[in-house]
C-alpha cells in the first residue's frame, strides 16, 4: 500500500503543461495571449500553457485556438497514460480497478475527440461561410465531448482513497486545460463571424 501511495504522489506532482512550441516571443505576442486568456475560466493556467506558443500565434485567433486544443490533446494523452499505469499498480482494490478501466475508455474517447478537433482546425483556415460554420461546429462539439469524458472519468470513482484522489486531481487539471481550449475555440468562432479576427 505504501508503494501505491508513493507512486500516486510521484505521478500527480508532475502536473504541468508539457506541450512546447518554437517561435520568438515578443511583448506584443504575450499581450495577445494574456488578453485572450482573460476570457477563459482559468486565466493563469491558460497563460502558462500557451506562453511558449506566443511567438508562433502572433495575434492570430485561429492559431491561438489551435494551440490551445493541441495543448489539451497533449495533456489528455498524458492523463490517459497516467490512468493506464494505475491499472497495473499492485494494491488497487477491485472497485477502483473497474473505475480505472472505465476511465481508460472515456479518456481514449477524449483523446480521439481532441485529435479530430486539431485536424478540423487545420481545415478551418481555408474555409468561409457555411463551410467555416460546419468545421467550427465539429470542433466545438468534439472539444465539448472531450471535456465531458474527462468529467465522467472523475465521477466514476465511488470508493474514497488515494486512487480516487490522484485521478480526480489529474482530471481536474486536464479538464481546466480543455475548458480553456473550448473557451478559446468559441472566442475564435465569434470573432471570425464578426470579422475582427486575425488569420
Amino acid at each position: 500500500m505504501e508503494k501505491l501511495v508513493l507512486y500516486l504522489l510521484l505521478l500527480v506532482n508532475t502536473l504541468w503543461c508539457t506541450a512546447a512550441a518554437s517561435g520568438a516571443t515578443t511583448p506584443t505576442a504575450m499581450d495577445f495571449v494574456q488578453a485572450s486568456c482573460k476570457t477563459t475560466l482559468h486565466p493563469p493556467l491558460c497563460v502558462r500553457c500557451l506562453s511558449s506558443y506566443a511567438g508562433s500565434i502572433q495575434g492570430s485567433d485561429h492559431r491561438l485556438a489551435k494551440a490551445a486544443v493541441t495543448v489539451s490533446l497533449s495533456e489528455s494523452k498524458s492523463a490517459a497514460a497516467f490512468v493506464s499505469k494505475l491499472a497495473r499498480v499492485r494494491g488497487i482494490k477491485p472497485r477502483e480497478y473497474q473505475a480505472v478501466k472505465d476511465c481508460i475508455s472515456t479518456m481514449s474517447n477524449s483523446v480521439a475527440s481532441l485529435s479530430q478537433s486539431v485536424q478540423e482546425l487545420a481545415q478551418v483556415a481555408r474555409t468561409t461561410g457555411q463551410d467555416f460554420e460546419w468545421h467550427m461546429s465539429n470542433v466545438e462539439t468534439w472539444v465539448g465531448s472531450a471535456l465531458t469524458n474527462q468529467n465522467i472519468c472523475s465521477r466514476g470513482f465511488a470508493v474514497n482513497g488515494h486512487v480516487k484522489d490522484a485521478v480526480n486531481k489529474r482530471m481536474d487539471y486536464v479538464s481546466q486545460v480543455t475548458s480553456n481550449a473550448l473557451a478559446l475555440v468559441n472566442r475564435f468562432a465569434v470573432r471570425h463571424r464578426k470579422g475582427i479576427h486575425k488569420p
